[in-house]
């Protein structure tokens, strides 16, 4: 009866971040092991960056073997155009938490602006543009708690939105602060709710980010990728990852990350064609969460395709 309480719990806070009675909740954005893969999700300043098209998509499993944990898909297509000045590109990312109780779909298009700030960097400004469509199953949500107010259903409820981006970047080199998200839309608040229901207020907060990383080399076969990833929204928790890759050969990369207070990681890509590259990552939770038998922990899968090279100046295609 306690565990079956405590994941019951785990599935509502996963919903709602923060829930309790006379709470507020701070929805935030999904969040990635391979955040270095998947710039363009964060950040629209990162489009066109790679000097090609390029197609990527990621799909992340958390907490697997709890019922009703979260599954994150991402999608993106983005490219250069007019010398690599200005890029531009599609982002989709589909959050489904419960079992469908909740699903919230982000579509954007995102369009970046290049200059030259010396022989060697680029500073790039991003804008994107869109919404998102969310889907709430209130009976489905009774079936983890009873407990929960009497509410109608969400379904598509369509939230415009639009996010902000600066991307610098050398051949060794990258930084970006990006706010995808820029406005608060709230979503339903039920404060009005008769005695015996549970109050609460459900809204999206301004996500903001900061990413960077730097490839050193080792020798000829050998290179040093740490990358650093930090976000913070309102009401919740900072966020910090650090990751260490080592890339041999430019085809094979493998390390470790660690997500502040919350799980360690274990990474590993393979290059295997020049426009082909797939992409591993296994999360173990370092909280009492990771301690629960119904918790074999969090994968993703991360998968590349990038068309033959159409221009003649390409960004370290296999670095970031």
């Amino acid at each position: 009866m306690e565990m079956k309480f405590k994941m019951r719990n785990i599935i509502i806070g996963s919903i709602f971040a923060v829930f309790s009675i006379q709470s507020i909740s701070a929805q935030q954005d999904a969040q990635y092991t391979q955040y270095m893969f998947n710039t363009l999700t964060v950040n629209p300043a990162y489009a066109g960056s790679r000097g090609q098209l390029t197609a990527a998509a990621l799909y992340r499993s958390q907490w697997v073997g709890l019922e009703g944990a979260p599954e994150t898909f991402t999608l993106n297509l983005h490219s250069p155009i007019r010398n690599n000045r200005i890029g531009y590109g599609i982002s989709l990312v589909n959050d489904n938490i419960g079992n469908g109780t909740v699903q919230e779909t982000y579509l954007d298009a995102t369009i970046s602006y290049t200059i030259d700030v010396a022989r060697d960097a680029k500073l790039s400004f991003g804008l994107k543009g869109g919404g998102n469509m969310l889907s709430l199953d209130f009976q489905k949500l009774r079936n983890f708690d009873e407990e929960v107010v009497a509410q109608d259903n969400i379904d598509n409820r369509f939230s415009p939105n639009f996010g902000l981006g600066v991307y610098y970047h050398t051949s060794r080199f990258y930084a970006g602060l990006s706010a995808p998200n820029i406005l608060e839309t709230e979503y339903f608040d039920n404060d009005q709710a008769d005695a015996n229901s549970v109050n609460f207020l459900a809204t999206e907060r301004i996500n903001f980010y900061f990413i960077t990383g730097y490839v050193f080399d080792l020798n000829g076969n050998l290179k040093f990728k740490p990358a650093l990833l930090t976000k913070a929204v309102g009401g919740a928790p900072l966020q910090v990852d650090v990751s260490a890759n080592f890339l041999f050969n430019e085809r094979f990369s493998f390390g470790a990350a660690y997500r502040w207070d919350a799980a360690l990681s274990a990474l590993a890509g393979f290059q295997i064609t020049d426009q082909l590259m797939l992409g591993l990552a296994y999360d173990k939770e370092t909280t009492d969460l990771g301690t629960r038998r119904f918790n074999d922990g969090s994968f993703e899968i991360f998968l590349r395709f990038e068309l033959l090279k159409r221009f003649q100046r390409t960004i370290s295609p296999r670095f970031f």
